[in-house]
């Protein structure tokens, strides 16, 4: 780039936007990048308070910061991902719909080891909406040395998947087993149902018609095996997941030969969660918090299931960090630390 006097620029390629201020009237760009400078434009330049402008001198080896950017957002952008206009060289990203944010952590470390290069992102296995801004990128310098877009872009083909993604969720066929006694023989009223088939629904997914079980295991098992006939292709397994003797759900479920994931999860409220796998059919078992509490590990887990992803213990355990709910007064998820 070169730095000239206004009075000299006509004919010259402006290198960058030129945003004109007046307060009240308008704030944004006067001039476009790669705006040709015209006789009429210098008063124009001058009122705005320009004296010198930087304009393209073509110096071979060096990208403008908006291809920058924009290199550096295509290179990172998996499905489900749009890209802004450039704006003084910086590219928004955003959902094309709604879903769940899949973010390469390691990525998008290696890509901000180099120098000059900005990625910045939501957290990872945020649920978005349409339009929801997910990452932005952009470079320091107005003119950045093409070697290291190029050492981005190579950087972010070595990892597997998409350094970013939004993944929908699918539509999963939804049975519910509620267990207990009381509830099983009219003492109270079963509370989880009502909880569990809105969230299931607000995902997206269909609830199946619920079936309750007493604290037998033979029982429990039964009305899991019915959910399975009638198409479930998820099982929430509610109550009696504690340590109390008559709490039996846990039992239940290993001894139908699931392959279990984990007993407990470190996240509260929701310690005392169960994941398993009937061969593909993922199951549930579900503590009481998630009746009463409004987010539980439940919300963090269901959706990444949702999107066809296969859960292991490393992942479970991984959500202990960010996994402490706050308990605000107003809950604000997926807007807050909460499964960060």
């Amino acid at each position: 780039m070169e730095k000239i006097k206004v009075q000299d620029a006509v004919g010259a390629v402006l290198i960058h936007d030129m945003t004109e201020i007046i307060p009240g009237v308008v704030k944004g760009p006067r001039f476009r990048k790669g705006h040709i400078i015209r006789k009429e434009d210098i008063p124009v330049l001058l009122g705005m308070g320009k004296e010198h402008i930087y304009v393209w001198d073509q110096t071979p080896g060096l990208i403008h910061e908006n291809e920058a950017a924009e290199r550096l957002a295509r290179s990172v952008r998996g499905p489900g991902l749009n890209l802004d206009e450039p704006k003084e060289g910086k590219i928004n990203l955003t959902a094309a719909f709604d879903g769940l944010l899949y973010a390469s952590e390691d990525g998008i470390l290696a890509l901000n080891t180099l120098e000059d290069v900005v990625l910045a992102t939501i957290h990872n296995y945020q649920p978005v909406k349409k339009g929801d801004k997910i990452a932005g990128t952009r470079v320091v310098p107005l003119m950045i040395d093409e070697k290291v877009i190029l050492e981005a872009e190579r950087i972010a083909q070595t990892f597997p998947n998409p350094i970013l993604e939004v993944r929908p969720l699918k539509t999963f066929k939804v049975g519910i087993v509620t267990t207990g006694s009381e509830v099983f023989h009219g003492r109270i009223k079963d509370k989880f149902g009502p909880v569990l088939r809105r969230k299931i629904e607000n995902w997206g997914s269909i609830a199946l018609e619920q079936t309750f079980a007493s604290d037998d295991v033979s029982m429990i098992q039964s009305a899991i095996r019915d959910q399975l006939k009638h198409g479930a292709e998820m099982i929430l397994v509610s109550g009696g997941m504690s340590v109390d003797p008559d709490d039996v759900t846990p039992t239940a479920i290993k001894e139908m030969g699931a392959q279990l994931i984990t007993y407990g999860a470190p996240v509260l409220p929701g310690a005392m969660f169960l994941l398993a796998y009937l061969e593909d059919v993922p199951i549930m078992g579900l503590p009481g918090c998630v009746m009463y509490s409004k987010t539980t590990v439940f919300d963090l887990v269901a959706p990444r299931i949702l999107t066809g992803e296969h859960l292991t213990r490393l992942d479970i355990v991984k959500l202990g960090h960010g996994g402490l709910c706050l308990e605000c007064p107003t809950c604000t998820y997926p807007r807050c630390s909460f499964g960060k």
